[in-house]
């Protein structure tokens, strides 16, 4: 019954596949990526766009996607079809027909079996337009693989999770016959499509670790520009693997100071600093020789220091400075617990934490703005991009660890000038209320009225303060208002937004995450003017009359204008040194297990033996 089923199913969507022929949808759109000489662009491949010169965004790959999962009930049958009705033109000759069918009938087996769903699609895809011809029986491609497999340890990814140990051992042994070619070129395709969609869509998934709730649509067809780009990229296997990676600056840099820190942690690693009293400059402590020889072992410091025995001099304590700086501390140039702390992290977990954060950054490559806003919420910074490029950058205020900043990505609406202040439930139920209960004048002092939610205003001393119910608080604009001069706007189910704040002081702070989850803002009326810059036509320089009127506007972007809340504990400078930041919301250890425990490679078909891969696609 199952099988007449599979194999009715497999012949309609067979059909339906044949009807396309050899300039079917998919076809055609690798073809307008380009040929092997021609590669798809990067910014494709990260951004979501169609090909160059594939004319529409939505075109006939989004159109197939669609298709694709309106057959969603017949995933495996259609599978089955592909692999089944080969109707796209092979790309090798007919010497390869034994090597095909054991390709084909393994893929089939997978198929069936229903294994590793995100490994066999891709299977499927890039066999299907290959006619099932093999991959890798051509010049050097196996040895290029191999060698970039390799090289995944600079991205913070174990090689030995897409087998290199054991492929290796099948190239050296150079197998001959049908099966084995066969079912070598299987383990090669899944190790290389496996390790180019864990560096362009990360090795997690994200909704399931570390989630950013988005407003509108959602980018389809990931996977198969992976998969196109794979297959239009078989002679240039380092080119396809760096034009999966991330682009961004901070990826990069985060890899390369990743591959600093493994190297030298192979040979040395730094030594224990005890604790004791604190320690200053002109100090002397049996305690600073250790200390000294810690900060010439850190990552990114070459420091000649003179070897003044016990002594903390100048230049050790410019050293100490440098340290708190690159790692989120008060830049004081004492050593005391938290700096001590910081110190005595081991190498070990300061790679662990660069792999947590390469992870993030590959999940937020395709979600960070070209043009727009992007907060860092661990480092408590706010930044504009332009075209790709930080042209603003600012410090802020945010959640603290109780009540966190979300993370999330919208869109800029709308910039409220001169708000007033509604207060969310949290604070009135934690905060007002218990002042409100000691001294009903509190609300009078500021501005504070009390209002149903039809927005008729009550009298205070008609509410029963022990058991509110129905009432709203709404502060009055002016300079004690929480939101300051300005409020920017943007749709989420969280009610956070960015803001002006009279608390100006804490900006100083090295340590800023002190707000109820929304973030404040430093300079926010030079965001603003960028805002309006890039999200109207009207001109900035009207940004001075609105603030200087004095009243409550709402001013709506024609252009809403993209922003991102995010959260990664690990950064770049400008001179490509690395940067740490405490893990203030304790997110980091979640996706360090979760990195450890799983499979990297899902394993439709090496999951078996070869030999079983073999006996697969053995003639029946």
């Amino acid at each position: 019954m199952f099988g007449c089923f599979m194999r009715r199913a497999a012949l309609d969507a067979g059909s339906e596949v044949a009807s396309r022929g050899r300039n079917g949808p998919l076809r055609n759109a690798v073809h307008r990526s380009g040929s092997r000489g021609s590669p798809p662009d990067k910014a494709w491949l990260q951004d979501g766009h169609g090909p160059p010169g594939a004319g529409p965004k939505r075109g006939s790959l989004t159109s197939w996607l669609r298709e694709k999962n309106r057959l969603t009930r017949f995933r495996y049958p259609l599978l089955l079809a592909l692999l089944l009705f080969p109707v796209l033109a092979p790309v090798a000759g007919t010497g390869h027909a034994e090597t095909k069918h054991h390709i084909q009938a393994a893929l089939v087996h997978a198929g069936v079996e229903g294994i590793g769903a995100r490994t066999t699609e891709a299977l499927a895809w890039f066999y299907a337009e290959r006619g099932h011809a093999p991959a890798w029986d051509r010049g050097d491609r196996l040895p290029e693989l191999l060698e970039a497999l390799e090289d995944l340890a600079r991205d913070g990814l174990d090689p030995e999770r897409y087998r290199l140990s054991e492929l290796r051992a099948r190239v050296d042994a150079a197998g001959h016959g049908a099966a084995e070619i066969a079912c070598t070129d299987l383990m090669a395709t899944e190790a290389y499509l496996a390790a180019l969609l864990d560096l362009a869509l990360g090795r997690l998934d994200p909704d399931a670790i570390e989630r950013i709730w988005q407003w509108g649509a959602q980018r389809e067809g990931e996977r198969l520009r992976v998969v196109m780009l794979a297959g239009g990229m078989l002679d240039d296997i380092e080119g396809a693997f760096d034009r999966a990676r991330p682009s961004t600056r901070q990826y990069r840099g985060l890899r390369a100071g990743y591959a600093r820190m493994l190297e030298r942690a192979r040979t040395e690693d730094w030594p224990w600093v005890p604790s004791g009293p604190l320690l200053r400059e002109g100090d002397s402590d049996p305690r600073v020789p250790l200390l000294r020889e810690r900060l010439q072992r850190a990552p990114d410091t070459d420091l000649p220091l003179p070897d003044n025995g016990n002594l903390l001099d100048a230049e050790l304590a410019a050293a100490v400075v440098d340290f708190q700086h690159r790692h989120g501390l008060t830049p004081d140039g004492i050593v005391g617990p938290e700096t001590l702390g910081a110190l005595n992290v081991p190498a070990v977990q300061r790679l662990e934490q660069l792999r947590v954060n390469l992870e993030r950054m590959r999940w937020l490559a395709r979600k960070q703005p070209e043009t727009g806003v992007v907060v860092d919420i661990a480092g408590a910074r706010v930044a504009y991009r332009r075209e790709g490029e930080v042209i603003w950058e600012a410090r802020a205020q945010v959640g603290r660890p109780s009540r966190r900043t979300p993370r999330l990505k919208s869109e800029v609406t709308h910039l409220t000038f001169h708000p007033s202040w509604t207060v969310p439930p949290t604070i009135l139920r934690e905060d007002m209320l218990p002042r409100i209960r000691e001294d009903i004048g509190y609300l009078e002092r500021n501005r504070i009225r009390v209002l149903d939610h039809s927005g008729t205003e009550l009298d205070p001393g008609e509410v029963d303060w022990d058991q509110p119910g129905g009432i709203l608080l709404r502060q009055e604009p002016g300079p004690e208002n929480p939101l300051g001069r300005l409020a920017i706007r943007f749709p989420n189910p969280f009610l956070v937004y960015l803001h002006d704040t009279p608390s100006k002081g804490i900006f100083e702070r090295v340590r800023r995450q002190v707000s109820s989850g929304c973030v404040r803002v430093e300079h926010p009326v030079e965001l603003a003017r960028l805002l309006i810059e890039d999200g109207s036509d009207t001109d900035a320089d009207q940004l001075k009359k609105i603030l200087d009127d004095g009243e409550t506007e709402n001013f709506y972007l024609t252009r809403p204008i993209p922003i991102l809340l995010a959260y990664w504990t690990a950064d770049v400078a400008a001179d490509g040194s690395l940067l740490f930041r405490p893990d203030t919301y304790g997110r980091d250890d979640r996706i360090a297990r979760a990195l450890a425990e799983r499979a990297l490679v899902e394993r439709p078909l090496t999951a078996r033996s070869p030999l079983q891969c073999m006996n697969a696609g053995a003639p029946s």
